[in-house]
């Protein structure tokens, strides 16, 4: 029998792992690719998973909780019990599609901060799921946002680094207490 991550969407008042945030070194490191899908794989996603909900997310990305690893999870529709969370380990997108479109982001890693962002707006992204098996999942508005922003943290990137109106995006870092010296722009 395969092993399987347990699905519980309620939210903790103490979420097993620690959001970091903005202008932490943590979240500026590039994620080292997971060589082999174990149980502590699995139970790191578990607890990922239970952290994002507990925050109020609809995705999470390892470097996010000081875990240099190439997992991320998502759940789209956390109130709906029916849908299941994705878990993706080692994520590559394979093809963007051609058309882009803006839409309006906010990260658990800068709380408070909501700013449109320009993206492909189809992607196909092929991943280990958490019992290693690959897959390939072909992805379209929010899904399709949500793994790239997720991935991007991957990457040591961040939404703030690929919004484009400087002024907003200034004022808004500053409402919420966050440097505008932390966002490394995407040129």
């Amino acid at each position: 029998m395969t092993p399987q991550v347990v699905f519980d969407k309620q939210k903790l008042k103490n979420p097993p792992l620690q959001i970091h945030y903005l202008g932490e070194r943590v979240l500026r490191q590039p994620a080292k690719r997971v060589a082999k899908v174990d149980q502590k794989i699995r139970q790191l996603a578990q607890q990922m998973l239970q952290t994002m909900y507990s925050a109020d997310g609809i995705g999470l990305a390892a470097p996010q909780v000081g875990v240099n690893k190439q997992i991320i999870v998502i759940d789209c529709e956390p109130d709906n019990p029916e849908n299941l969370p994705l878990i993706l380990i080692n994520p590559v997108i394979k093809s963007y599609g051609s058309s882009m479109c803006d839409g309006q982001e906010g990260c658990l890693s800068i709380p408070g901060v909501y700013l449109d962002v320009k993206r492909p707006e189809a992607i196909e992204v092929a991943y280990k799921d958490e019992n290693g098996r690959p897959k390939t999942l072909k992805a379209t508005e929010l899904l399709s946002r949500v793994i790239q922003h997720e991935m991007d943290h991957l990457n040591g990137v961040m939404f703030v680094d690929r919004v484009q109106n400087g002024l907003v995006l200034t004022e808004e870092l500053q409402k919420n207490g966050f440097s505008v010296q932390a966002v490394k722009p995407i040129k």
